[in-house]
């Protein structure tokens, strides 16, 4: 994808799915995809509006398209939920709080950013950390696991770590609390405690490979990891 962009087009990514089945090494029919933060709202879409994507696994996202419009077959299927940088809450250490900077999604005239995830074939891994503060990824996460409820929806399951921070990523790297926003363009906290946010990047990589193994039936020859 370009750098600069005004808006997504799912085309793109339609085009990436189908060129990953194709390949020798691709042995399930269909694919996953894993996402972190901003790309979360993205992957929802991807998995709602597009065929053969058997698990998705949404890391501290939101349950609204964010900053930028959805487009499929060019026509724009989803505005952009925006944020309101003057909510940016200044600290002792220098670094911003951004925990409340994006509007609301379920406010009504919000609403119609709200990616309809019930229309989904596959599965979810939704997975929250309670002290994230780059916005209140708990609380979306709650918000899709009503939502699925209440279209009679049970292809999901969940996951909440307390004292974790917004960036949980593949164990073992060093804790970032926090660090320069590549959208706002100043520095702020991403929230967690390093020993519990250390932990619960150790349980999750389990959690995403144990999910993804369940979901995608692989009928490709697998080597077994020596880590």
């Amino acid at each position: 994808m370009a750098k600069n962009i005004k808006e997504v087009h799912l085309d793109y990514f339609e085009e990436a799915i189908a060129f990953l089945k194709k390949q020798d090494k691709v042995g399930s029919k269909a694919v996953g995809v894993i996402s972190l933060s901003k790309s979360g709202d993205l992957a929802l879409s991807i998995a709602s509006n597009l065929p053969d994507v058997g698990a998705t696994v949404w890391i501290n996202g939101c349950s609204a398209n964010t900053m930028l419009p959805l487009y499929y077959n060019k026509s724009q299927i989803l505005p952009a939920l925006m944020f309101d940088l003057s909510r940016m809450i200044p600290t002792d250490s220098g670094a911003f709080n951004c925990k409340y900077v994006l509007q609301n999604p379920l406010a009504e005239e919000n609403k119609a950013t709200l990616i309809p995830i019930e229309r989904a074939e596959g599965r979810f891994l939704f997975v929250a950390s309670e002290d994230d503060l780059n916005w209140d990824s708990k609380a979306y996460m709650e918000n899709m696991v009503e939502r699925l409820q209440r279209h009679g929806k049970d292809n999901f399951e969940s996951v909440c770590y307390p004292g974790a921070g917004h960036y949980l990523e593949p164990p073992y790297g060093p804790y970032c609390p926090s660090s320069v926003h590549g959208v706002v363009g100043k520095q702020v906290l991403w929230g967690g405690e390093a020993t519990s946010h250390a932990a619960a990047e150790v349980h999750l990589w389990r959690k995403i490979q144990e999910f993804l193994r369940t979901h995608l039936s692989c009928e490709a020859p697998q080597t077994k990891a020596r880590l």
